[in-house]
């Protein structure tokens, strides 16, 4: 039996999350694009805002092209480029669990401050208070798997993770064999990692998406109107 939900949970539960990731947040911006945005409510108790999301957004960024990175890219490149796993290991560990203590402490000024001012309580919606807090349960959880991988600094069950993750994205059918005899807190962090991507498109997340890269290269001004300086004065016609 346990084999059959580890293949529900992480071989076909999955390609779901991925599905309706996708699938949702394209209908959600045919459909509805004045609900398209994060929903800010600067004005209200902004100085916890500022410092809860600086450090929570810096974090999460960090962590995200970390996983992204660290998950997506070939055995082989790494064994090309000499990287071994066990190096590879204690990155994860350092750079993620620095990553992962500025997020959560961001998280939970965040969290605090949508459920304990009331004015931020009043002009937040269930989904707003339900994703952060679940955020803050994902970053708990992945925090909590430091002491296990400092137990396998062999970089051994990280590959595991590498095989699963790039096996769901070459449909693999026993993608879901790779995480089997993982401890149970690894799966827990990977079942609401997919929770997280299965609700990303009916909350506020989807404004990821919409991330102005351009304005990265844009010029550090906006010319409004242009001024015409040989412009003659213009004259009404006389009476």
């Amino acid at each position: 039996m346990s084999g059959y939900i580890n293949t529900l949970l992480f071989g076909i539960y999955p390609y779901i999350a991925l599905v309706v990731l996708i699938l949702g947040s394209a209908i959600r911006y045919d459909v509805e694009q004045y609900s398209w945005r994060s929903g800010s409510s600067q004005l209200l108790r902004r100085r916890q805002l500022i410092w809860g999301s600086v450090l929570f957004h810096v974090g999460v960024l960090v962590i995200f092209f970390g996983h992204l990175i660290g998950l997506l890219t070939p055995i082989a490149v790494f064994d090309a480029l000499g990287v071994s796993h066990e190096a590879k290991q204690i990155l994860a560990v350092v750079a993620g669990g620095v990553a992962g203590v500025m997020a959560i402490i961001g998280a939970s000024l965040l969290v605090h401050r949508r459920l304990f001012d009331p004015r931020v309580r009043a002009n937040s919606s269930t989904s707003d208070t339900l994703i952060i807090i679940l955020l803050w349960m994902q970053l708990a959880l992945g925090l909590s798997t430091i002491p296990i991988s400092l137990q396998h600094l062999d970089g051994e069950e990280m590959v595991k993770f590498m095989s699963w993750a790039q096996g769901i994205f070459t449909f693999n059918l026993d993608a879901s064999s790779y995480v089997a005899d993982v401890p149970i807190i690894f799966k827990l962090h990977l079942f609401l990692g997919l929770t997280i991507l299965l609700l990303f498109p009916f909350t506020r997340l989807v404004h990821m998406l919409s991330v102005p890269i351009r304005f990265l290269w844009r010029p550090g001004y906006q010319v409004v109107r242009e001024r015409n300086h040989r412009a003659q004065p213009t004259r009404l016609p006389a009476e």
